[in-house]
């Protein structure tokens, strides 16, 4: 059986590797989430709440995806399944039941700055190690802040 390789090996791989699965956990885990929210948002604010979780959802994925992609560019096996997501998530969850938007807005941007934080230290973490994959971080943390930035406007 033919393994794929990369270019990294001892310290750099590990770091790296620990940056795309962590992140990877984040962005899988908010996509759920926001799905969630979108599901079940009620209130005055119900429809460009809806719409924003949605694209939210459209852009996590996307970088879901270039991140796992990375991942296996490198010879490293990125791990999605539920059990891995829901074992890792450091996300809060919402409730289930019917979320008022407000507490959606507040939930979010919470939720946001967290995931902002962990990827500022993957962006840190893979400076050195692999400046391609900081690169591709660096653009997760900008769409994630953007997003944080338009639901705190919301408050």
């Amino acid at each position: 059986m033919a393994a794929i390789t990369g270019p990294l090996s001892g310290d750099a791989k590990k770091v790296v590797a620990d940056a795309l699965q962590g992140a990877l956990v984040d962005l899988v885990d908010l996509s759920l989430v926001a799905k969630q929210a979108h599901w079940n948002v009620i209130g005055a604010h119900f429809r460009p709440l809806h719409l924003q979780l949605d694209e939210l959802v459209a852009i996590v994925r996307e970088h879901a995806d270039t991140l796992a992609e990375r991942a296996v560019a490198l010879g490293l096996n990125p791990d999605g399944r539920a059990a891995t997501v829901a074992g890792s998530t450091k996300l809060a969850q919402p409730e289930r039941a019917w979320i008022e938007d407000g507490k959606v807005v507040a939930l979010f941007t919470d939720i946001l700055e967290g995931v902002i934080q962990r990827l500022r230290e993957h962006i840190a973490a893979t400076d050195e190690p692999d400046p391609v994959t900081q690169d591709l971080l660096i653009a997760v943390a900008q769409d994630i802040e953007k997003q944080h930035w338009m639901f705190q406007a919301q408050r």
